[in-house]
């Protein structure tokens, strides 16, 4: 009977309801819940922000201009610059010494103390030069920035330390 009695009852937010659907239909459907809240107790409505969240939920108001983005960030531009061609096209064996030799650049975090004795995170990168025949390392750099300087001057060693290869 309790219940028959509730569904029975005036809807006792009526009013501020349609308070809000006329503030949202007054900005054009760019005012999300915060700003209708002010809104209202800007003409002397006190209401909790949570009501009224409630309530533009229940009518199916959402603010249109501000809503957040369902991906994550992400800074790739896309290419820049020229593509070297693929020369290896999935075969990284071989049976050459200093025939193939890869490289990739790694990041590694790691934490340190400050001089407020305070955790500070900070990154280092690694550029290693590989040689697919035996997977030796054949030279490699760590530098604190992702720049092309440490890749040149391992690659420079790298190429000093196969320079008495027949095969090039």
């Amino acid at each position: 009977m309790y219940w028959q009695k509730r569904l029975e009852q005036k809807n006792p937010n009526a009013s501020l309801e349609k308070k809000i659907q006329e503030i949202f239909d007054e900005h054009h459907g760019n005012y999300g819940y915060r700003r209708i809240h002010l809104a209202l107790k800007a003409q002397g409505i006190m209401v909790n922000q949570k009501k009224v969240r409630r309530i533009m939920g229940k009518l199916g108001l959402k603010g249109s201009k501000f809503i957040r983005k369902s991906r994550r960030y992400n800074s790739y531009k896309g290419p820049i610059g020229r593509v070297a061609k693929n020369r290896i096209h999935r075969r990284f064996y071989t049976s050459i010494p200093h025939q193939k030799v890869t490289t990739d650049t790694s990041e590694f975090k790691y934490y340190e103390r400050d001089k407020n004795k305070q955790l500070v995170i900070k990154k280092l990168y690694l550029d290693p030069f590989l040689d697919m025949f035996n997977g030796e390392i054949l030279s490699y750099r760590i530098s604190e920035r992702p720049n092309a300087k440490a890749i040149m001057d391992a690659q420079k060693e790298a190429m000093d330390r196969t320079d008495d290869c027949p095969y090039r």
